[in-house]
């Protein structure tokens, strides 16, 4: 296995640390600006120590309150890992088809705030449960440790399986990457979080009973959608939950700070998801949690749990 490492590193005691972020191929992304990721290198045994950077803004992993960073990119930065390292690490050739099982993630709202700089984070990957299929690589399980400023920020891990274009096409038939096209009009941006209805992944699912929508999948989207695909994407799975526990909560504004979800097949592009969400329940710490799930063709597609807090009563 390579051990390749684009992570800041000291040349000389002179020299400034250089950053870079790592291939946008190795995290499938088509934009480079999408990017979090900024080095790896070996720790371990199935151990690697990940650089990343959240930008102060971000076009749709927009700042709650403008003063605390998005946790949904704490998601985004733990589903990016599991590509990088495959690829990286595990010789998982590039064209490879990733299904993802589950990922969860939770956040330390004091370690979340907005400096007078990006936030320049260490990740601790531990790899487990790794599948080998004939000396080939077919998947795996990582638990991550975030760290800024050497303080834990949060945690996460996710477990996926990867395949080959052969057997891709075998399992999926004939769909052909594309974008959907949006025929159903959002609801209001601010009542599920958000400011332009471009942002919506919500629309109102009419006769359909209350905590109930149907999931709005605009490809024009240049952070949902990066790139051509063939089915959603599990990031917009989970800005669906992330919107249907914001329009359910007591508050305008949540702060989620806690997300396990779980997919059990493809959302394919061309047949309605239906999103709803359980009775919303109180925490003890006084916040909420909100049981979401997407079903399509009546099968279930995922499962998310999120647990919210008020951003003023996080902080």
């Amino acid at each position: 296995m390579s051990q390749t490492t684009s992570a800041p590193t000291s040349l000389a005691p002179s020299l400034p640390r250089l950053t870079t972020t790592v291939p946008r191929e190795y995290v499938h992304r088509a934009a480079v600006a999408e990017v979090l990721l900024t080095g790896w290198r070996k720790a371990g045994r199935d151990r690697f120590t990940v650089w990343a950077q959240w930008p102060r803004g971000h076009s749709f992993f927009t700042p709650v309150e403008g003063t605390l960073h998005d946790p949904m990119m704490v998601a985004e930065t733990v589903r990016q890992i599991g590509s990088l390292l495959a690829h990286a690490e595990f010789d998982v050739p590039l064209g490879h088809q990733f299904l993802m099982w589950h990922l969860d993630c939770t956040v330390r709202p004091d370690h979340m705030t907005i400096g007078p700089a990006p936030a320049e984070l260490e990740l601790d990957v531990e790899c487990s449960r790794i599948r080998m299929r004939g000396g080939v690589f077919g998947g795996m399980r990582y638990d991550v440790t975030v760290r800024r400023d050497g303080h834990v920020a949060a945690t996460g891990s996710a477990s996926f399986t990867c395949t080959s274009p052969e057997v891709y096409r075998r399992l999926r038939g004939p769909r052909l990457p594309g974008t959907p096209t949006v025929t159903t009009a959002p609801v209001v941006p601010q009542q599920v979080g958000r400011t332009y209805p471009f942002d919506v992944v919500l629309s109102p699912d009419e006769g359909a009973p209350s905590r109930s929508w149907l999931l709005r999948a605009d490809g024009r989207h240049p952070v949902l959608f990066d790139h051509p695909v063939d089915h959603i994407p599990g990031m917009v799975l989970l800005e669906a939950a992330r919107q249907a526990a914001t329009a359910l909560a007591p508050w305008p504004v949540v702060l989620p700070v806690s997300l396990r979800s779980s997919f059990h097949r493809y959302a394919e592009l061309d047949s309605p998801v239906h999103i709803s969400a359980d009775p919303v329940e109180e925490t003890d710490a006084g916040g909420t949690l909100t049981r979401i799930s997407g079903h399509q063709d009546g099968a279930l597609v995922f499962t998310c749990s999120l647990v919210c807090e008020h951003p003023c009563a996080a902080a």
